[in-house]
């Protein structure tokens, strides 16, 4: 990949994954304080708990009035698994403000969410798996994206990317077995991204859009995810690639007929209809989106 080519794309790459999903108090998801518990049947004592820590993939978090937060994967998950769900994830955070930053702003929770009382997002987890010992049926993570809106204008976006994908291993290397600890044998599941970009194939907003298209595929599968999985599998953890589970490694000369924008890679046509990239530039799932992500956490974990 030659080096501009790929610097441009890692910019774009850190504009779509990093400005969207950074910006949770333009909408916020409803809340209720019931929510969590009652969509997972009540809170019996001897009933399973699943910990989920992340950004506003993991709140809900969705830029138009569409379905509802409470379809997040998180909390389809948790419903179809039979566990109740404490979901600690904080709209907008990084890798590292999952561990050192206390508190989540009320209209950055998903539904149901306990108040964090002033604690991180990684001790409120611990927390809650300590207080649960023997009740744990799952913990899920999804972070990373966020790390990356800075590069969107840095002036060596190849650069700043290659160092917050360090970061973020840092960071989780720091978080995972901490929570492996507080977790005991319990299943750990870290998950990646939709290569959303591969929407810029239709997309009048790059110009280039279909180089860059192609040249995302490599980034998320050889440069971003690659480094995540080996974080995740240090710990024992299993790590769910949402990339290729939502079509994003297929071949782009297989064509589909899609209704709005005719023929195209059976891969774009998928990132078109499980997130709001092709239709608002915005890098959320879609309700489908989130249903194909709870369908490859639960596959992975017998759920």
């Amino acid at each position: 990949m030659p080096g501009l080519r790929r610097t441009v794309l890692v910019g774009a790459v850190a504009v779509a994954l990093g400005a969207c999903t950074a910006q949770p108090d333009a909408a916020p998801p409803p809340t209720s304080s019931t929510t969590t518990a009652a969509s997972t049947g009540g809170t019996p004592s001897a009933e399973r708990v699943h910990v989920s820590l992340g950004d506003s993939y993991a709140t809900g978090y969705r830029p138009v009035d569409e379905g509802d937060a409470r379809d997040g994967f998180a909390y389809l998950v948790a419903e179809r698994s039979g566990s109740r769900l404490v979901n600690v994830a904080c709209s907008g955070a990084t890798s590292a403000q999952m561990r050192s930053e206390p508190g989540c702003a009320p209209a950055n929770r998903g539904p149901g969410a306990p108040d964090p009382a002033g604690r991180t997002q990684l001790d409120a987890a611990v927390a809650e798996l300590r207080a649960n010992q023997g009740r744990v049926g799952l913990v899920t993570v999804l972070i990373g994206g966020n790390d990356l809106a800075p590069c969107a204008r840095a002036q060596d976006a190849l650069t700043c990317a290659s160092q917050a994908v360090e970061q973020v291993r840092a960071n989780l290397a720091a978080v995972l077995p901490v929570l492996r600890e507080a977790a005991g044998d319990a299943p750990i599941v870290g998950l990646t991204y939709p290569d959303v970009f591969l929407g810029a194939w239709v997309s009048s907003a790059f110009p280039n859009g279909r180089d860059l298209a192609r040249l995302s595929v490599s980034l998320f599968r050889d440069f971003f995810n690659a480094a995540l999985r080996a974080e995740y599998e240090e710990v024992g953890a299993t790590f769910v690639d949402v990339t290729a589970a939502t079509g994003g490694y297929g071949p782009l000369t297989e064509t589909t007929q899609d209704p709005t924008y005719g023929p195209i890679p059976t891969p774009v046509a998928k990132v078109c209809e499980l997130t709001y990239f092709c239709r608002l530039a915005d890098v959320h799932p879609t309700p489908a989106g989130h249903e194909a992500i709870a369908e490859a956490v639960l596959a992975a974990t017998g759920g």
